[in-house]
């Protein structure tokens, strides 16, 4: 079959690199030295240090507010002016890390179109002159415990590293080929060519070597044997012209001033080459997948139903660290196709015998689904195993199959072709065939010749079912994952690697102890008429009991919709009395009687249900709005649970509350709780904030009003190229107190990281140039809030891989500016932009899992655990924080890296205003794992993408959002903003 050609790809993207040193350079240049920053003697921060939060609450309640508790003037149409303007005169703030960060300027003329640039907006217009912060010490606060890490200590080497540029002719696409043809290559030559070098390969153009080949340019010749080829005759050799040249050595100086904290940039090229040092011989023993390797032979596979199964396997990563060179190892696992004959995967994926009767056409189009792409291998050969990439599968069964022999159309069928050039009888014609190969040039091959290749990770959306299986496979206790991944480092036994040896790594077997410090809960705030006006959490968690709400919202007006079929009238009623006397028990007010009798509708008609209740409960409310619509849904509803969102909250404006019939039935006093908690910020209410934060005793928030945001941008599954990412911003709507959160999504180019409509400009025939975007939109709402406008600004990025750091700030730090600017001007905010990541995989363990003080019930590090040393950033400002307790498995600690900071945070001022925020989630009496603003974006771009239509949801249809128009979603009722996100 004809092999199709790849050529590398032309097209250029924008991507603004930052500026780092060129540590790969031929001639070994000297490095420039970093800039040091010069200015007036350094002055101490205005940020104090925060009071333990766990002493006993202040009872003074009078206590004077700070810079933000003062009025000023009226006058500007938007908000009234600053406090603290940024204007040109303005100098550089110096921090003790001897860096100047330039104040933002503004001259308030900035359109959509411009850029920021430090002559107008003090803000680099791209990354060759910015730099992260760095590090402003350790935290203190805390009390001080040590816990395991998942890093292993990797000894520098002490050789050059060289970098050579390979070059195969016949081009090949496939990486496996190539190290094919390396590995044969370094067979042959190695002892004579190589000067008994062993090096190591990328798979694509890069070849790497501990010190230097005995040239500069070389060209060899090998040839590959194709053990798949034709089974009559002898196999067919492939020959390939491969050329090594030269490139650049890296500096391992330049590296080893960097892990010791004396430079800001990394060499990220000297990382890259230990990287794939330490990845070459796991490449030829396992299946790699990413970072990760995977083998049926470190765990026994888990079967996952419909064909697939679990592979458990490994992560390896090499990253700089404080201690030096750090080689992240964590266990993972991952859905593969199970290799089994193709008949017996599609009994498995239809659920039923295929062997006696033929596919329906539902039938066909699943098993075509399930099967495009993936890598089969005949077994009609003997021991000629030729591999094919399936493309479909025929409309027509094996016995209708005919096709042309020769140039004069002569037809023979697929059954026969096989029996006279295979002696292949085909027994179950009744099936199709596979279709392999491209459109122009398909061939057939009968399902029961085929046998799925081991080895290929299922990339596509796996249902409910297998998802519970897999992470059945993936929840290890913590003491298991340890022991788990101590077991991998020495079956990896890299001291006996010869690749590490070759280049002169030594990797240590025992996991990185480190100080770390527990930060103490903050005392929570309820309401004055409950038993327990004060709460301070108990290892994470707290409960309702003896306490009120402190802000108690009233639903009058409400109505209850019924889609369960098993679910009673009595029983529905009896749980909807239940429920309001829980929302009235824990300080709401709420009327026990609904508008209308409780509506049964079937699931399949939740657009015509919906609009008849509404409809009704508006006709006899005269006018008055429905407050609140209840939902009982069936435990599996398909659809329901969405279209009910998205007609509620982009069409009647209704906010509604669904619960699931297994709870219906199950009547817990916890769940019902927590339904309570939901509804009451659903209708604006609060239902505890921190007590620092009334107290006005929060570090750089109780000072100036304070305003925090969150971001997230989610992305369509794999497969689902029609379908556009959904970017989603909040942001507090209350000050002091930074409890109550609004927010607004929006629908962007599919897989677009960078938010698009932070800030936008557009022309009004009328108005002329107009200014908008999420940004804008928001600080005009917090100002409408509080009658304050935010003098200072905390963003929480989510979602941010370190690959795009510097993207990102540039990109939506500038948007923040325009926004400012474009309410008034010269106002510019200082501004704290956190990025925010769970998906890492460094995880914390007890120092001794026997010490159950040091522990919550699950075996896990105690919520509030704070880590900023050793295994961190050698230079810039981040902390891992475990803020949440454990319930089953090991908990995973939110990673914060501080991208930019003109409130001059020190590592306890932003290290406690995290942990503190945590507690203040609403739906739950419990501390959450990412900082609140952060999560509620997260939930609020997952529920957006329930707003797009359902045609496009579905793949394939409509416009691509690949295209340069990206379909727009449907606008949000005013009252759904700021309560969307609560679910």
């Amino acid at each position: 079959m004809p092999m199709r050609q790849m050529k590398e790809n032309s097209e250029q993207h924008f991507v603004i690199k930052p500026q780092l040193q060129n540590t790969m350079n031929p001639a070994q240049k000297n490095p420039k030295t970093a800039q040091n920053g010069k200015g007036p003697p350094i002055q101490e921060s205005q940020n104090t240090k925060p009071q333990n939060q766990s002493s006993p609450p202040s009872r003074n309640r009078g206590r004077r507010r700070g810079r933000g508790g003062r009025k000023s003037d009226q006058g500007d149409p938007f908000m009234r002016p600053s406090s603290r303007p940024c204007t040109a005169a303005d100098k550089p703030v110096i921090r003790d890390d001897a860096r100047a960060i330039v104040p933002a300027l503004s001259n308030g003329s900035i359109g959509n179109g411009g850029s920021l640039c430090e002559s107008d907006m003090g803000f680099p217009c791209s990354s060759k002159s910015l730099t992260f912060p760095t590090r402003p010490g350790l935290g203190q606060l805390g009390t001080k415990c040590i816990v395991k890490a998942n890093h292993f200590f990797a000894e520098l080497p002490d050789k050059d590293l060289n970098q050579y540029d390979v070059t195969i002719t016949p081009e090949v696409t496939s990486r496996a080929v190539n190290r094919a043809i390396m590995a044969e290559l370094v067979k042959l030559y190695k002892d004579s060519d190589l000067g008994m070098r062993l090096p190591a390969y990328d798979g694509r153009k890069s070849l790497y070597t501990a010190g230097e080949f005995p040239f500069a340019w070389k060209e060899f010749t090998v040839k590959l044997i194709d053990e798949e080829d034709n089974v009559n005759g002898p196999k067919r050799e492939r020959e390939y012209k491969v050329i090594i040249k030269f490139v650049a050595r890296a500096n391992l100086h330049h590296l080893g001033q960097f892990l010791a904290g004396k430079r800001a940039d990394g060499p990220k090229e000297a990382l890259q080459i230990l990287d794939i040092v330490l990845r070459e011989l796991s490449m030829k023993r396992f299946c790699p997948v990413g970072r990760s390797f995977f083998s049926p032979d470190i765990r026994r596979p888990t079967r996952l139903g419909d064909g697939l199964e679990a592979w458990c396997g490994f992560y390896q990563s090499i990253r700089p660290t404080q201690m030096g060179l750090s080689l992240n190892i964590d266990m993972a696992s991952a859905a593969f196709i199970e290799a089994l004959p193709v008949i017996e995967f599609v009994a498995q994926l239809l659920g039923k015998d295929v062997l006696s009767r033929p596919l329906s056409d539902s039938d066909r189009i699943k098993v075509k689904k399930a099967l495009r792409g993936v890598k089969v291998e005949v077994t009609h050969r003997g021991d000629v195993r030729r591999k094919y990439r399936v493309s479909g599968i025929t409309t027509q069964p094996t016995r209708e199959l005919v096709f042309p022999v020769d140039d004069n159309s002569t037809m023979k069928s697929v059954v026969e072709y096989f029996q006279e050039m295979y002696g292949f009888t085909i027994q179950y014609t009744h099936l199709p065939c596979l279709q392999v190969g491209n459109q122009k040039k398909a061939n057939y091959l009968p399902m029961e010749a085929c046998k799925i290749v081991e080895g290929q990770r299922y990339t596509k959306r796996l249902s409910e079912k297998q998802i519970t299986a897999l992470l059945k496979v993936t929840c290890q206790r913590p003491r298991d994952r340890e022991n788990d991944i101590l077991q991998t480092v020495q079956h990896n036994a890299y001291e006996q690697d010869p690749y590490a040896k070759e280049f002169g790594i030594r990797i240590s077997e025992k996991l990185a102890s480190v100080e770390a410090r527990v930060l103490p809960a903050p005392w929570l705030k309820y309401h004055e008429t409950g038993k327990e006006k004060d709460c301070l959490p108990q290892v994470g968690q707290w409960n309702m009991m003896n306490k009120k709400m402190i802000n108690g919202m009233t639903v009058s007006r409400w109505a209850c919709i019924n889609f369960s079929r098993s679910v009673q009238d009595s029983v529905a009623r009896g749980f909807c009395n239940e429920l309001a006397q829980m929302c009235q028990v824990s300080g709401m007010e709420f009327n026990p009687e609904p508008v209308i009798p409780i509506y049964t509708a079937r699931p399949d008609q939740v657009e015509k249900a919906l609009k008849h209740v509404y409809h009704a409960c508006m006709n006899k409310l005269k006018g008055k709005e429905l407050e609140l619509l209840l939902a009982i849904l069936p435990d599996n509803n398909g659809s329901l649970y969405g279209d009910l969102k998205r007609i509620c909250e982009t069409d009647l404006g209704l906010i509604s509350q669904c619960c699931l019939t297994k709870h219906v039935f199950k009547i817990n006093k916890q769940y019902l709780a927590n339904v309570s908690l939901k509804i009451n910020v659903k209708m604006g209410g609060r239902n505890t904030v921190l007590l620092d934060a009334i107290s006005c005793r929060i570090p750089l928030v109780s000072d100036i009003p304070t305003i925090i945001f969150g971001a997230d941008v989610t992305h369509p599954e794999n497969g689902e190229e029609s379908s556009p990412s959904i970017a989603a911003v909040v942001a507090s709507q209350d000050w002091p107190e930074v409890t109550k959160y609004a927010g607004l999504v929006c629908a962007q180019a599919h897989r677009q990281e960078l938010i698009q409509d932070l800030y936008k400009t557009w022309h009004d025939p009328v108005r002329g140039t107009v200014s908008g975007g999420m940004i804008r939109d928001l600080l005009v709402s917090f100002r409408k809030a509080t009658g304050q406008k935010p003098q200072r600004i905390i963003f929480y990025r989510d979602g941010v891989s370190e690959g795009q750091f510097y993207q990102v700030l540039l990109f939506e730090l500038d948007a923040i500016r325009k926004a400012c600017a474009s309410l008034e001007p010269n106002y510019q905010p200082p501004v704290t932009f956190i990025v925010v990541q769970k998906r890492h995989h460094t995880r914390l363990f007890a120092n001794n899992h026997r010490d159950k003080s040091s522990t919550d019930k699950s075996g896990n590090i105690l919520p509030g655990t704070v880590v900023d040393s050793k295994i961190c950033h050698p230079t810039e400002f981040d902390f891992y924080l475990c803020s949440h307790a454990g319930i089953q498995g090991t908990s995973r600690p939110a990673h914060y890296h501080v991208l930019w900071d003109e409130n001059n945070f020190t590592a306890d001022g932003i290290q406690s205003l995290t942990n503190n925020l945590c507690y203040t989630y609403a739906r739950c009496t419990r501390s959450v794992s990412v900082v609140p603003p952060a999560y509620y974006a997260h939930l609020a771009a997952f529920r957006a993408r329930f707003y797009m239509e359902p045609d496009v949801q579905e793949n394939g249809c409509g416009k691509s959002a690949r295209d340069s128009g990206v379909r727009p979603l449907p606008a949000l009722k005013e009252n759904v903003k700021r309560v969307m996100f609560y679910c």
